[in-house]
């Protein structure tokens, strides 16, 4: 099998996420580490998550040395969806519906995938916006809110500063406009029903990338 390098951080669990694609994983890629992985003789690199604004995020130019070198470099999900529909022209290879958004331009700022994460376990301490988008979407198709309550719930949610978008302070800051029936019955309901969006598109890249490389699952 071809030598994989997958940067992974919270968008999947890395439980799962061996469960599928046998490969080397690397944290959240910051910038230089896609050289370096590409130095250490990777044949497929996979970014799906990155930093943002802790440190200097993975640069155009190591991308693209990445595939002037002959490796093939997927990405998806957070950063890598962002930084593939960048670069996909330039032969970086772009897996999930997160990557198309960005691609179609209906999705721009790098705010809609940020969250914060707890470094030592992995764990998700604020909901992506782009996540908060698809489960309010659902929300309104199957009338848990109404299209003015699902309005009002998107406002506030781009409204609250990244690390801080949790739905319960999603719906705390949607104020008069959502009433007191409608906010417990949809908090009730998202516990269990909530989308996760960058977690399906990182489950297709690796998926994807055992498709190409003639991988098998691990167990």
């Amino acid at each position: 099998m071809p030598e994989i390098i997958v940067f992974l951080g919270p968008s999947l669990d890395l439980e799962s996420a061996e469960k599928i694609l046998a490969a080397e994983y690397r944290p959240p890629a910051k910038r230089g580490d896609l050289l370096a992985a590409a130095g250490d003789g990777a044949d497929i690199i996979c970014l799906i998550d990155g930093v943002f604004h802790q440190e200097s995020a993975v640069a155009h130019r190591e991308i693209l040395a990445a595939v002037k070198k002959g490796v093939r470099v997927i990405g998806s999900s957070s950063m890598g969806a962002l930084r593939a529909a960048e670069m996909d022209t330039l032969g970086m290879v772009g897996i999930g519906e997160v990557y198309q958004m960005y691609k179609s331009g209906e999705l721009e700022s790098d705010d809609e995938v940020a969250l914060v994460f707890d470094p030592n376990s992995g764990l998700s301490l604020s909901e992506p916006l782009i996540n908060i988008r698809f489960t309010l979407k659902l929300a309104r198709e199957t009338g848990i809110v109404d299209t003015a309550v699902h309005d009002a719930l998107l406002v506030s949610a781009r409204s609250l500063f990244y690390p801080k978008r949790t739905y319960r302070a999603i719906v705390s800051g949607s104020g008069d406009a959502v009433d007191t029936a409608t906010r417990e019955r949809f908090l009730a309901w998202v516990d269990t029903n909530a989308c996760d969006q960058k977690r399906n598109d990182a489950v297709a890249a690796l998926e994807y990338i055992r498709s190409i490389a003639g991988g098998k699952t691990k167990h």
